[in-house]
């Protein structure tokens, strides 16, 4: 079996680290924000202003990799959101939070658009799902430990704690990929005698195809569902909803996280034999399915069983989308418009997630909010179902002659 690279161990390390500070303060985000006297709405904008931020820079991101290279642009961006997390355990007010926070994303999409940039480039073809798999196990590890962790911190030292650890983690972090991350080859050495690659894929190229466009309405509803309404909502529900302590609400954040590893373990390894769609349809049903009964669960135990059954449904699409997107590009020239716009469907679900959920939940309740993000994961599986065709079937790229199939998936015979 072929083995990652050097470089991937060292990224999927570093992921691990972001990802337990990151699960650090999700418990303690909105319920920190709302002590300023706010309501959901806003309490849930903090959330939603980190990733406008990413959105707004993602572009010139995708630009800056492209002329600096993906390893400077990784340790800018892990340096820009250490700062402004730190300088948020010092905010005095809301809008200094908001402030602060928002910062915080431009540095985020910096390295969150790099680290991509990197997932493509040094994953083997052969087991780029099983890298995948990997890179959100990473993440996932992370994001179990840190709620867990967090909400110690926030029951027993309050709800500026976090933001000061995640500093830390974020500075560790940059440590190890710059003592540790060899140098990265360009895209034309990636593969000893391969012909030079192909320009970068731009956005108005890819949207022609429809299995880029199921994988922006996937990532989109991964941003929407779990990086905007599981981390602003889903707390707000826990404590309000049920009348339970901000530290169940890192307990459930945990659930879904759980869920999410038992289902990477597998997936990679799935969507590289079978192909990527069979493996983000069931997916995505698992997790619409669970996602749009949430908001009616009687008690937190129920809370805890559908967190931990939609978990795994993103565990199953969320790593298979990203290896299906490094199918499309990875003999493309580094940084383009097509990657950025990928890192922007998320950042667009996390911005328009929590402050349509939020505003739904201020007005008729946490049942039709949840119902409304499920209906978005329901979505992205009719675009999934709709771009099966005849995977056979080449589909000419525009300015080149590189061909793709609508299954774009690489699978062991």
């Amino acid at each position: 079996m072929k083995q990652l690279p050097r470089g991937l161990w060292v990224l999927l390390a570093a992921n691990v680290v972001i990802a337990l500070g990151y699960g650090l303060i999700a418990p303690a985000l909105p319920i920190f924000a709302s002590d300023f006297g706010v309501g959901v709405t806003a309490a849930t904008v903090v959330v939603s202003a980190f990733a406008m931020m990413r959105l707004l820079f993602a572009p010139p991101t995708g630009r800056l990799v492209s002329l600096l290279g993906e390893r400077r642009i990784y340790l800018t961006g892990l340096l820009i959101v250490a700062l402004s997390t730190l300088a948020c355990s010092f905010a005095q007010a809301y809008w200094q939070l908001l402030v602060f926070r928002a910062a915080g994303g431009i540095g985020s999409t910096m390295f969150s658009v790099s680290a991509m940039a990197l997932l493509i480039r040094l994953a083997p073809p052969q087991i780029r799902g099983r890298a995948s798999g990997y890179y959100s196990a990473g993440f996932l590890i992370g994001n179990l430990a840190g709620p867990l962790l967090g909400a110690a911190l926030v029951d027993v030292l309050g709800l500026r704690l976090p933001f000061a650890v995640y500093a830390v983690a974020l500075l560790i972090a940059a440590a190890v990929v710059a003592i540790a991350m060899p140098a990265v080859p360009p895209p034309a050495q990636t593969q000893p005698g391969a012909a030079a690659p192909l320009p970068a894929a731009t956005f108005a190229e890819a949207i022609r195809w429809p299995e880029y466009r199921a994988i922006l309405a996937a990532n989109f509803a991964q941003g929407w569902a779990s990086m905007g309404v599981r981390v602003a909502v889903v707390p707000l529900f826990v404590e309000q909803g049920l009348g339970r302590s901000g530290g169940w609400a890192g307990i459930v954040l945990a659930c879904y996280a759980a869920g999410n590893i038992v289902a990477i373990m597998v997936s990679g390894r799935l969507s590289d034999r079978f192909g990527r769609r069979p493996v983000m349809i069931p997916g995505l049903t698992v997790a619409a399915a669970s996602t749009l009964v949430l908001g009616w669960s009687p008690n937190v135990e129920t809370v805890l069983v559908l967190t931990a059954v939609a978990g795994v449904g993103s565990g199953l699409f969320a790593p298979t989308h990203q290896a299906a997107l490094g199918d499309l590009l990875a003999k493309r020239a580094r940084g383009g418009s097509a990657l950025a716009a990928y890192g922007m469907s998320s950042d667009m679900g996390t911005v328009a997630g929590p402050i349509a959920a939020g505003f739904v939940a201020d007005r008729w309740g946490y049942g039709p909010s949840f119902v409304l993000t499920g209906c978005v994961v329901v979505l992205a599986l009719i675009l999934w179902l709709f771009a099966r065709g005849d995977t056979t079937r080449a589909v000419t790229v525009t300015s080149n002659s590189a061909t793709t199939s609508d299954d774009p998936t690489p699978r062991s015979r």
